[in-house]
């Protein structure tokens, strides 16, 4: 019994690993009408420099999780915001926390089903503690938790955002 768990860990772990060497690749789903969703997996090492670019764009960057009901109940307002402000220079990037095995199996479904335009990334670092404190000093980890900034500004939020707040916060960093 002791083997058959050490095998079923080992399997897991396999498994996982397996996934996530797909390093930077994107992992594609075939049943969507369009081109379907797509999917980055990155490591931290390879997602740290999307947390510090300094050009003229505004960036949002969202973490989140499928399993995450305030997450779910918010990514509608990051999608509306992307639309409303597609022209500008605004990025927004939904960085998943989901397992990489799930990628096919929840990740992808979930995209479609709710129609996600903005980029989507899987983060697969199970470093956490070392990793997160780089995103934010403060952050405990807890989701969802959105960064933005730019050039003039760097701000956090450890909570669930309205597309009023999301919108108050950006609209007035964007320049027309």
């Amino acid at each position: 019994m002791k083997a058959l768990g050490i095998f079923s860990i080992t399997l897991f772990f396999l498994l996982a690993s397996t996934v996530s060497n797909a390093g930077n690749n994107y992992l594609t789903s075939n049943s969507g009408a369009e081109a379907g969703a797509k999917v980055k997996v990155v490591n931290f090492n390879e997602f740290e420099p999307i947390l510090h670019q300094e050009n003229d764009t505004v960036y949002v960057v969202n973490f989140w999780a499928t399993w995450c009901g305030p997450c779910i109940k918010e990514i509608p307002y990051f999608e509306q915001l992307g639309v409303k402000y597609r022209d500008s220079n605004l990025k927004i990037i939904m960085v998943s926390l989901d397992m990489p095995n799930q990628i096919e199996s929840k990740l992808i479904p979930f995209i479609e089903k709710n129609n996600m335009k903005n980029d989507v990334l899987l983060l697969d670092d199970p470093n956490f503690n070392s990793w997160i404190p780089v995103v934010d000093k403060e952050w405990t980890g807890a989701i969802p938790a959105t960064l933005i900034y730019s050039k003039s500004i760097r701000e956090f939020y450890a909570k669930e955002l309205t597309f009023i707040e999301l919108e108050e916060i950006v609209k007035p960093l964007l320049s027309y």
